[in-house]
């Protein structure tokens, strides 16, 4: 005996934990990585002059940031770009921001005396984010430098999922699975607000990994992006993950960041209760598949044994 707990006594008390943060309604939209810190740490968006914007239009390229994927925070209007002999990419969609200022006009009084006021006034205009324009100057492109990161990698999981093999990409400001071209695309590990969420978050996509033809086949029906059948793979994922954050050592108790996401695809539950039972039975299979290339890995001879 090696002192651990069954494994799937784990994963019974990780699904329950699961269930009862959906039925408290967690938020659906919260990501364990921000945009802002692939660009240094940037906490606002920044105009091309790199002054940061204010009120109520860091709301609103935030917003917007988030909702395209944009991980640059320098926004410019295409008078801007133009001057800088770049061009805003055909078909792209600016955002809007505002400007406030105060106009005087001069009136009379009720008394009939001529005085001057000031009427505030909100001025909207466009901007597109530098990742929609094209021939801009290089220091636009380059990458900021990194803040100082007290992240550090963890070995364990550094290795296991090195030995699955994937294609793994870093880049950019999202995670993902692209079946079709069969690769994990994960945001820099510096852009994640802690390791065990990078890993937890990396650990998701290789449950999305192995649904491959190739490798365990897994089909729900998906026609289409948040449709029930996409909803039912992500279930998965999100459980797999957490069972494979567990064999990891990532973290004792399920993240709130994996029963937040989850929690958007609650109606699935809903309509089936049965589907929990399945879901688990498929993302212990498929954490079981990435354990299996552990076993292969270390029954390799290392280079001196194969000497």
């Amino acid at each position: 005996m090696n002192g651990k707990a069954p494994r799937p006594d784990i994963y019974a008390r990780i699904t329950d934990h699961i269930i009862a943060d959906l039925e408290k309604g967690v938020r659906p939209w919260f990501k364990p990585w921000s945009a802002k810190n692939t660009e240094g740490r940037i906490t606002r968006p920044l105009r091309h002059t790199g002054q940061p914007y204010t009120g109520i239009n860091v709301l609103l390229l935030w917003s917007e940031a988030v909702s395209r994927g944009f991980a640059s925070p320098y926004w410019m209007t295409f008078k801007q770009a133009c001057d800088y002999g770049a061009h805003v990419r055909k078909g792209e969609t600016g955002a809007l921001v505002v400007y406030a200022d105060r106009v005087r006009k001069t009136g009379t009084d009720e008394n009939g005396e001529e005085v001057e006021r000031e009427i505030p006034f909100l001025k909207a205009y466009t901007v597109f984010n530098i990742e929609q324009i094209e021939g801009l100057p290089p220091h636009y492109l380059a990458p900021a430098t990194p803040a100082p990161t007290l992240l550090t990698r963890i070995a364990q999981a550094e290795a296991f999922f090195a030995a699955c093999g994937s294609d793994l990409r870093h880049g950019g400001n999202q995670a993902y699975y692209a079946p079709a071209a069969d690769y994990v695309q994960m945001p820099p590990f510096e852009a994640f607000k802690d390791a065990e969420s990078y890993y937890a978050t990396l650990a998701h996509e290789h449950i999305h990994w192995t649904r491959h033809q190739s490798r365990l086949n897994r089909e729900f029906g998906r026609k289409r992006f948040g449709d029930e059948g996409y909803a039912r793979e992500e279930l998965v994922a999100e459980l797999g993950s957490a069972f494979l954050a567990a064999d990891l050592g990532l973290a004792p108790e399920p993240r709130e960041d994996h029963a937040a996401y989850i929690g958007s695809w609650l109606n699935v539950l809903k309509g089936d209760k049965r589907f929990i039972v399945t879901a688990a039975a498929y993302a212990q299979k498929a954490a079981d598949f990435l354990h299996g290339f552990q076993q292969a890995a270390s029954s390799k001879p290392s280079a001196s044994e194969a000497a």
